[in-house]
């Protein structure tokens, strides 16, 4: 009786660790699979939130297309048609297209 119980206490460790490194497992592959792409698509979604001017294509997120007439830190002014103005969110900007101007230019 005795050596089974100095057998139980030499092995908990093993056991523990045996119980953990599923979890820690688990964590990684979630971590690489679920949360690491999502912060990349945010940060890449912030920076062209960022970059926005005037002049630029955009798509809203109800699927609205428009140009930037006016833009500040948190809102944007999209002109939809020549008489039509509607204000948004800036968060509300789904996608961006820059305009060259200078193809413009060329066209001309």
């Amino acid at each position: 009786m005795l050596n089974f119980a100095a057998a139980a206490a030499g092995g908990g460790t093993n056991n523990l660790l045996g119980m953990v490194l599923p979890f820690i497992l688990m964590f990684a592959i979630f971590y690489f699979l679920l949360i690491r792409p999502q912060q990349k698509k945010q940060k890449q979604r912030n920076s062209m939130l960022g970059a926005l001017k005037k002049g630029d294509k955009v798509v809203t997120i109800g699927g609205l297309h428009g140009t930037i007439v006016e833009i500040t830190d948190d809102i944007v002014v999209l002109r939809v048609n020549d008489v039509t103005k509607l204000t948004f969110d800036r968060s509300a900007i789904s996608t961006a297209t820059v305009v060259n101007e200078k193809a413009g230019e060329a066209s001309k």
